[in-house]
């Protein structure tokens, strides 16, 4: 019976990563293999890793540079250190690191036991582990990223309908993440091994977007050569996933309001019902009730789709969370582009966290992304566009346009004259005709 640890083991020579793989399959461990860095932050990504195990002198990446990663992103996992080139410096740095323990090649399958043992066992009588909010979130939701006030309301409705069927509109400004919120809410919960379906309302023309959704029999109209179904026949089981549904035209939402009636669906053509099990998550950027109001969206879709709402904050209402998502993108596409770890200086981080990014954290990715391509290790002031470096976004809150100013002078000066309108001109310096059309 495999014991729960689960260790991932780092080297690039394969020959030592089967013998590793080898001994602490005897030793009933779980393990992970790969051999490069790059390769090992995948792993760590999407799985639970209980140790690390890995090699120092490594191309591209080398190994120190991965110990000190885990020991700032995962600062609860334990560190094992292997080298065939051994030197007080190396050692001094992966200790310094976190590192339980540091073993030369070639070391005996019992030094190799006696290592994990003390590794494993040091990390759980120590007192009791607190996941830090970022390692927390990184591997319960997947691409989502925060530990903001704003963030946590979003995590903590994902942990209250991840679990059940219940209809969910996701709103907010274009660039903030919807979709990641709804793939967080269907692949963190129970039915995450059923399909999740995307869906673009506002990408399909509107003549197809109807037969692209529910299905259409052969012959159904010009050009339907065969029977097909559509997405929410492929998410049977699942979650559709239905973004800028506020571009879905009226006979869309005419057909989706009896999906979510009746949990069944009509292919076009067909007479045959046919039930349905799926989770259905809406998204928009539009104000629905705006579109309501100009008959453009059906008030009864509305309510069926909002049984629970969840509003995505712009990245300007988390600012606390900006330096975890340079952070982030400069893993990704440090590694992508460069084959490396990408620093950032204080100075362009600092512009980067007081700019109000109206694009959101897309905008922050793109712009992070270009710098990576552009700086040799360390993104700089000179590698920021100009227009985050000289734009000084000024609060808006607290101030009001010269025409509210002025309603709240006149009525303070109406106030002072009991609504005498001759002395209130008077005081006003303009004449009665004048305030008089004020008034209005």
């Amino acid at each position: 019976m495999l014991k729960k640890e689960n260790i991932l083991l780092v080297d690039d020579d394969i020959d030592i990563l089967e013998l590793l793989q080898r001994h602490l399959k005897s030793m009933d461990y779980h393990t992970y293999k790969a051999v490069s860095v790059k390769e090992a932050l995948y792993i760590l990504k999407d799985t639970k890793i209980d140790l690390l195990v890995t090699d120092i002198n490594m191309p591209e990446i080398d190994g120190l540079q991965l110990v000190k990663y885990v020991a700032e992103h995962y600062p609860n996992l334990p560190k094992l250190v292997v080298t065939g080139f051994p030197s007080v410096e190396d050692a001094s740095n992966v200790i310094q690191h976190g590192a339980t323990d540091y073993l030369t090649k070639p070391f005996t399958k019992v030094e190799l036991e006696e290592a994990v043992k003390k590794a494993l066992v040091s990390t759980q009588i120590s007192s009791p582990v607190k996941i830090t909010p970022k390692e927390h979130i990184s591997k319960n939701y997947a691409d989502m990223i925060g530990t903001s006030a704003a963030f946590q309301k979003v995590t903590e409705i994902i942990d209250r309908v991840k679990d059940n069927r219940v209809t969910v509109l996701v709103r907010g400004e274009s660039g903030t993440g919807k979709e990641l919120v709804a793939r967080a809410i269907h692949y963190s919960g129970k039915f995450a091994r059923a399909p999740f379906i995307a869906v673009n309302c506002g990408a399909i023309p509107e003549n197809l977007l109807e037969a692209e959704l529910f299905g259409y029999t052969k012959g159904a109209f010009t050009g339907a050569n065969e029977n097909r179904n559509g997405f929410f026949q492929a998410a049977h089981g699942g979650t559709i996933f239905l973004d800028e549904i506020g571009n879905a035209p009226l006979p869309v939402q005419n057909r989706l309001l009896r999906v979510l009636q009746e949990k069944e669906v009509t292919k076009i053509g067909s007479q045959k019902v046919e039930k349905l099990d799926v989770r259905v998550i809406a998204a928009t950027n539009s104000e629905l009730e705006e579109l309501i109001q100009k008959k453009i969206f059906r008030e009864d879709l509305y309510y069926r789709l909002s049984v629970v709402t969840i509003d995505v904050p712009p990245l300007r209402e988390r600012p606390s969370d900006i330096s975890l998502l340079v952070d982030k993108f400069m893993q990704k596409y440090g590694i992508e582009y460069k084959d490396r770890f990408i620093r950032i200086s204080p100075e362009a981080l600092e512009v980067l966290q007081r700019y109000s990014w109206p694009g959101n954290i897309r905008e922050l990715e793109n712009v992070v992304q270009r710098a990576i391509i552009m700086c040799d290790g360390q993104i700089t002031l000179e590698h920021l566009p100009d227009e985050l470096k000289y734009k000084i976004d000024f609060p808006k809150k607290g101030f009001k346009t010269l025409e509210e100013k002025e309603k709240e002078y006149i009525q303070e000066v109406l106030l002072s004259t009991q609504g005498n309108k001759t002395k209130a001109a008077e005081i006003l310096g303009i004449n009665r005709k004048t305030l008089r059309e004020k008034l209005k």
